[in-house]
């Protein structure tokens, strides 16, 4: 398999989002959140996602340059507005004030809305387990993503609404749980459908048929619905996804009625703790230690096999990467989503290029286009 070298992937991310407005500062962390992404193993949320941002871009769907605003300030509450700019510069900027809450108040509450997409929702909780701190994480759309059943349902009511907590280990990465409530993501959906590859569950209902494992139904017309995982327990965390992200933060549960639902809108609400606020730091540590450890401690159910705690195949992904580069697979991932035509659309927008345009991006650096 053909490798890509992380700062090649780099820089070719970075350029694009340059060439379509961004300032260098946001076009570096942008690039950089979508590239990690893919070195963690989630193409699906990672440079494949290049294109459709850039198209959204161009159709006035995501705002470049655009940063948190602080509409509700309640010392450990706080509401934030992203004005439809990057969610990886939202989700950064409003988890560093959650950081900064939660050492001054032992907790923080930090509600997002109006932010564009925000990426791989691990990203935060590791953000902030590396400062020392846990948390957890609820994501909605308020309508531009309607994808998911409910459970007992046919038709489409639900986004796929992330979880993700997070939590610091002393001696070691951290945890990190990062789950859609739907049985599968979108993007991997449509790459399954794409390559005949079915799931090993019901993943998708349809109109006239039962649920079933195979994808293609999903891409249909009339289409089909992703089903929620686990039956009625993700359909329930669905449902409080909807209540906490986007209901609490003001922007809206999904509905195609929402005053956002023409475009992706995300919503998040972050609860953030200071294991030093409650007890001891060290007794915390050694704890969750000892939990690491009781759990391990299980033999395989599969000879050979590994017991895996939340985040440890993302780490596994990250250290072979770094090592041999991101994988091609994202050039694949990308056919249907028109990542090789960024350049057109570039130069069709009559957005400046920086002098090595997106079309030299593409061709000399072995992109999609080759």
């Amino acid at each position: 398999m053909r490798r890509v070298p992380q700062h090649v992937m780099q820089a070719f991310a970075e350029d694009i989002f340059r060439a379509a407005g961004s300032e260098p500062s946001e076009a570096r962390l942008v690039a950089a959140h979508l590239v990690e992404a893919s070195l963690l193993g989630h193409d699906s949320h990672g440079v494949i996602r290049i294109s459709k941002y850039i198209e959204w871009v161009r159709v006035g769907k995501v705002v470049p340059n655009q940063h948190a605003h602080l509409v509700t300030d309640r010392g450990a509450l706080a509401v934030i507005d992203g004005n439809h700019g990057y969610g990886q510069v939202i989700g950064k900027e409003a988890m560093e004030l959650a950081a900064e809450r939660a050492l001054a108040h032992g907790m923080a509450s930090i509600a997002i809305r109006n932010s564009g997409h925000l990426g791989r929702i691990g990203a935060w909780p590791e953000m902030l387990a590396r400062l020392g701190l846990a948390s957890v994480h609820f994501v909605n759309t308020s309508g531009f993503g309607i994808l998911v059943a409910p459970h007992g349902g046919k038709d489409r009511r639900l986004s796929a609404n992330p979880i993700a907590a997070g939590v610091p280990v002393s001696g070691g990465a951290p945890l990190v749980l990062d789950i859609a409530t739907s049985a599968i993501a979108r993007a991997r959906f449509r790459w399954r459908a794409t390559n005949a590859n079915n799931s090993r569950q019901e993943c998708c209902s349809t109109a006239t048929a039962a649920p079933r494992r195979i994808p293609r139904p999903f891409m249909q017309i009339p289409p089909g619905a992703i089903l929620p995982f686990g039956g009625h327990k993700g359909s329930g965390l669905s449902f409080f996804c909807e209540v906490l992200a986007g209901s609490l933060s003001g922007g809206f549960a999904s509905n195609p009625q929402s005053a956002t639902a023409g475009r992706l809108v995300n919503n998040m609400l972050s609860l953030v703790f200071d294991p030093s606020a409650f007890g001891s730091a060290d007794a915390f540590a050694k704890d969750v230690t000892r939990l690491v450890g009781w759990i391990k401690s299980t033999p395989p159910i599969e000879p050979g096999g590994k017991v895996l705690l939340p985040g440890e195949t993302e780490e596994q992904n990250s250290q072979r990467s770094s090592c041999q580069g991101t994988s091609d697979r994202w050039r694949n991932l990308a056919q249907d989503q028109g990542l090789g035509s960024i350049a057109r659309r570039c130069d069709s927008k009559g957005l400046e290029h920086s002098p090595s345009s997106t079309t030299h991006i593409l061709r000399e650096r072995g992109g999609p286009s080759s």
